[in-house]
């Protein structure tokens, strides 16, 4: 019977359905008031921002509901008549407008390609340099052009690469004939390219240095004495450890691809003419401002920023499905 009473209870300790794993505690979740208390110092130093933002950014959104209108400014939004959905068939009616569209975009894909992978190469080279004056120097140097205006920076490269600039004169002096680069629609896009790349270069330097900053140099160390190269340590840790970043700035280049620079080229856009330097800002500008054409403009301009909003939405969920945070985190 003893037998059998054990049997039984190994039997009963094996089929047994094993106990629930514990339940997790509670977290312990902090009232709003409490997070208000313990957050006041960061809350105050962020509403002179969210004012600016406020007055600057949000509050004129109001104003385009003159899109929906024909507006004007001597009547006012009140009494302008409602229009509806014209003044959008207008806009996509206008073969101008969509030639700007087509500058924007072909002078975005280009810097896309040739200017923003220069901080990155920067960078890196800045980062390869073992003497820290040296690397602060050329650092300064570089970034030193961010501070510049656009109309400091078109004004240099009109007097080196103009009709009667430096180079001119050097080519006319060695028995050549002249370029005149500056006022050449087929040169435009490396024109402005170059200008770009001289003026705000140094900014994405910066951006990269600080995050391989965050690089532990033990893993460099590791991988050096596994027998790693230069090319390997930056393929497999420094490329790595900058993706992240790469993958932000891309999305917010992304999103701005429809804002190329406004003074850069309403500076130069007569100089070149219209047809290659036309872009969309440039082009709501001539006409809302320059025109009175105030709903026509609005419209366009609505069209911009929609646009500009999908994209970067939709960037931001490419680079979720590859794993990362982009500019918001997936919950």
């Amino acid at each position: 019977m003893a037998s059998t009473r054990v049997e039984r209870t190994g039997e009963e300790q094996v089929g047994a359905v094993p106990p629930h794993p514990p339940a997790r505690p509670p977290r312990n979740r902090l009232g709003h008031l409490t997070r208000l208390r313990r957050d006041r110092s960061l809350l105050l130093m962020c509403l002179p921002m969210v004012g600016l933002l406020l007055v600057f950014a949000y509050v004129p959104m109001a104003g385009n509901v003159v899109a929906w209108q024909d507006y004007s400014p001597f009547t006012g939004v009140r009494a302008s008549p409602f229009v509806g959905w014209a003044n959008f068939e207008r806009v996509f009616a206008d073969p101008s407008f969509w030639s700007a569209v087509r500058n924007t975009l072909t002078i975005t894909a280009f810097q896309l390609v040739f200017f923003f992978p220069v901080p990155i190469a920067l960078a890196l080279l800045l980062n390869s340099v073992l003497s820290s004056r040296v690397r602060v120097t050329v650092q300064s140097i570089v970034y030193l052009p961010h501070f510049f205006s656009w109309v400091l920076v078109v004004s240099i490269f009109q007097q080196v690469l103009g009709g009667a600039g430096l180079l001119n004169r050097v080519l006319e002096a060695a028995g050549f004939s002249g370029v005149d680069i500056v006022t050449n629609p087929d040169t435009f896009l490396f024109l402005i390219t170059s200008q770009a790349v001289w003026k705000d270069a140094g900014w994405g330097i910066i951006v990269f240095l600080a995050a391989l900053a965050a690089v532990d140099p033990a893993l460099y160390e590791a991988a050096a004495m596994d027998g790693a190269n230069r090319w390997r340590r930056i393929w497999h840790i420094t490329l790595p450890a900058l993706k992240p970043v790469i993958v932000l700035l891309l999305i917010l280049r992304l999103g701005d691809s429809l804002t190329v620079g406004f003074e850069q080229l309403i500076l130069q856009r007569d100089a070149v003419g219209q047809g290659v330097a036309e872009v969309l800002d440039t082009f709501v500008y001539y006409r809302g401002v320059r025109n009175g054409d105030w709903s026509y403009a609005a419209a366009a301009g609505l069209v911009k920023g929609v646009v500009s909003l999908f994209l970067v939405l939709a960037a931001n969920k490419v680079a979720h499905v590859f794993g990362e945070q982009g500019v918001y985190s997936k919950r």
